[in-house]
């Protein structure tokens, strides 16, 4: 006889045995969470999902059959149905199962967790115990035939379909986990877990495992079409603000302005030259010591009337903020007595020793966020600072030596990517309090799922000046928008080892140039070198007293590369002021229904197979196809037009009309770039590229 040990409020669906709990629960529009746990009732963490924004629009079905051990739940198209088994089992004794598989409600199989395999007596969620009392988990579905899979956040690889990949959940400088994906079969994935750990989406089988952690809990949502997946996404995990109107323009940055004066020269030299600009960049070490979270008196001795002169100008001032605490900061007391900063367990307190041993502030810890922030008001809001360049997020530890820190929030590998983004809430909410409601935008390199509630405008990281780097910034690009990050841009021209003088590196910058005027938001930055006579590469910087700075880059701006370089530059900047109100538009949409600004071609084109697994193109909402030119000395690139006859696409530079679902050759000298607008949805672009 089967002894079925379903139970439900009416709400949500329980069942115990083996010694695990497992809850299954509406969590929004057409969505379920799954929590399981070990001789404990599953918490509720506060990780990726709202817990003010899960109420089911529709009503929620469940039914229990005792007989068969059977039981379903039912909200909106989702269905999961619940199969549990139990009886003696030789050489195990008596044992106890309950596998789910995922529906739509038309009948659709979409997953189901993997079976026991008969004698291998598998488990589809797998608890191993870890000295302590917490365990390593593991959770296996077998997956629908032939599905295509798009998202997860950053990883530097040129692979559109992540169908075969293996992930590390895990944040480093350039990679970014978020661990949600979306389906071409009509569902998305939530992993709802901050643990460090990994996910294979293999032919056979896809497998999410966490290294330690005290539960297993993750999300699903079934939609008619990716639309409906992330604007489910949106309302579960939190909606982008809207982009400030500063955020469409251009925006000027490098490695870096090192006084007050050179960067106030900058400012005017862009209006001088009728250049276009939004905002300005103080970069890293404006300050004495890491930590110290203001300038450097002798560098920046009046940041008021700095900072009222770019206003007057029209540019806003955004400032770097790092992290860590040096242990020469004139904070690193105060929070090491406080209880602010990440603890290593083992060995030297210290979690990098760029430019000196430094410790990071604990970004989990609301009370270091508050210390943080208010520090940050006093020397930079408060003086005309409009916002923040959250960089290091991840954080970037000297060594990713996960097992050896410790955080308010616990030990690292079961919540280390959580820091991201509360990092950026930290901002967010300081500024939302010091009256900022929608102006906020905080460049971040790293976060987590829910950072885009949070004013998380994300950056790729620091990557290399190379065009094979440039061509997975379009991939990157494309993921980070379907993990739910619509905001996301990137270094213009690479960040490491560009030569101002070398004609490679112009011609990628100009390459770059073109792609990013087509991005989010159109960011210029890096750390450039000019060769000298004396042999040096970068500008030596000491204090009045002799004391060493961080060294200065090469010149950065547009003008900087020569009149041929600035007039393309130039060209494109003005180009993005005429996208102003498409990309208004846009942002609109990513705020109200959490849709992405940079799509690949499989969003708007979801039933042309060709088009599922194009890296190299990519739609800037529905109506413009960029295919940006990625191969150095390229004259022209292959482009492919998705779609059919009914599909019309016209080429902004010339005006011709092309028939969708064909391969053209597009020719693309270096000041053009092939965009195409969707039956002719031009927005005033043609005949300016």
């Amino acid at each position: 006889m089967q002894h079925s040990t379903f139970t439900t409020d009416g709400q949500t669906l329980k069942w115990t045995g083996n010694g695990e709990y497992l809850c299954i629960e509406p969590w929004g529009s057409d969505s379920i969470r799954v929590r399981s746990s070990q001789m404990h009732e599953p918490e509720d963490p506060d990780w990726a999902l709202l817990r003010d924004h899960h109420e089911p629009a529709d009503a929620v079905h469940i039914s229990i059959d005792d007989q068969r051990g059977q039981a379903t739940i039912i909200n909106g198209s989702l269905m999961v149905k619940a199969q549990a088994s139990g009886g003696i089992d030789t050489g195990n004794g008596y044992t106890d199962k309950c596998l789910l598989s995922f529906w739509r409600t038309d009948g659709k199989l979409l997953f189901s967790e993997m079976s026991d395999g008969g004698s291998l007596n598998l488990r589809a969620r797998s608890f191993t115990p870890i000295v302590g009392g917490d365990h390593q988990v593991k959770v296996t579905f077998v997956p629908p035939e032939n599905e295509r899979l798009y998202g997860m956040g950053e990883y530097q690889q040129n692979i559109m379909n992540l169908k075969g990949c293996t992930l590390e959940l895990a944040h480093r400088n350039s990679q970014i986990s978020i661990p949600f994906v979306v389906s071409s079969c009509g569902y998305g994935f939530l992993w709802n877990n901050p643990a460090v750990g990994s996910v294979s989406f293999g032919k056979n089988k896809t497998q999410w495992s966490a290294d330690s952690t005290r539960q297993i809990d993750y999300w699903v949502t079934a939609g008619a079409d990716y639309r409906s997946i992330m604007a489910h996404y949106a309302d579960a995990t939190g909606h982008a603000p809207q982009m400030p109107e500063w955020g469409l323009g251009f925006w000027q940055s490098k490695l870096r302005y090192w006084n007050q004066d050179q960067l106030l020269e900058v400012a005017r030299e862009f209006k001088k030259r009728n250049i276009p600009l939004d905002l300005i960049v103080i970069d890293f070490f404006h300050w004495p010591h890491m930590g110290d979270f203001r300038f450097e008196d002798e560098f920046w001795p009046d940041p008021v009337s700095m900072s009222n002169e770019l206003h007057k100008m029209g540019i806003r001032l955004m400032v770097s903020v790092w992290p860590q605490i040096a242990l020469t900061s004139e904070n690193y007391p105060e929070m090491k007595a406080k209880n602010l900063l990440v603890r290593a367990d083992h060995g030297e307190d210290l979690g990098m020793m760029f430019e000196g041993p430094s410790q990071f502030y604990d970004a989990t810890n609301p009370r270091a966020r508050q210390y943080v922030w208010e520090k940050c008001r006093e020397h930079y809001a408060d003086v005309g600072v409009d916002a923040f360049w959250l960089d290091e997020a991840e954080p970037e530890y000297g060594t990713y030596d996960f097992s050896n820190y410790r955080y308010w929030a616990g030990p690292a590998q079961q919540t280390a990517n959580l820091y991201p983004r509360e990092y950026n809430r930290g901002f967010y909410e300081g500024q939302l309090a010091y009256g900022r409601q929608g102006q906020i935008v905080n460049l971040t390199r790293c976060a987590w799922a829910g950072s885009q509630q949070y004013g998380a405008l994300v950056w790729s990281g620091d990557v290399a000046s190379t065009f094979e780097a440039f061509r997975a910034q379009i991939t990157c690009a494309i993921h980070m928008g379907m993990a739910g990050i619509p905001w996301f841009t990137t270094d213009l021209g690479g960040f490491h080892n560009g030569d101002i003088d070398d004609p490679t590196f112009r011609e990628l910058l100009l390459r770059w140039a073109q792609f990013s005027c087509f991005s989010p938001v159109m960011r210029n930055h890096g750390d450039r070198s000019q060769h000298h006579p004396d042999g040096t590469t970068k500008t030596a910087i000491t204090t009045a007293r002799g004391e060493r700075r961080l060294p200065s880059g090469a010149s950065n701006e547009p003008w900087s590369y020569g009149k041929s370089v600035e007039d393309i530059y130039v060209k494109f900047i003005k180009i993005r002021e005429h996208l102003r109100p498409y990309l208004r538009e846009l942002f609109a949409q990513a705020h109200e229904d959490g849709q992405p600004l940079i799509r690949g071609l499989f969003y708007e084109f979801p039933h042309d197979d060709a088009a599922s697994d194009i890296a190299d193109e990519y739609m800037l909402g529905p109506d413009l196809l960029v295919a940006p030119v990625t191969e150095e000395g390229a004259r022209s690139r292959q482009v492919y037009l998705p779609g059919d006859a009914t599909t019309q696409w016209q080429d902004l530079r010339d005006g011709a009309m092309y028939d969708g679902g064909q391969t053209i050759t597009a020719e693309a000298p270096l000041d053009t770039l092939p965009v195409f607008a969707r039956d002719s949805r031009s927005h005033e672009l043609l005949g300016m590229l």
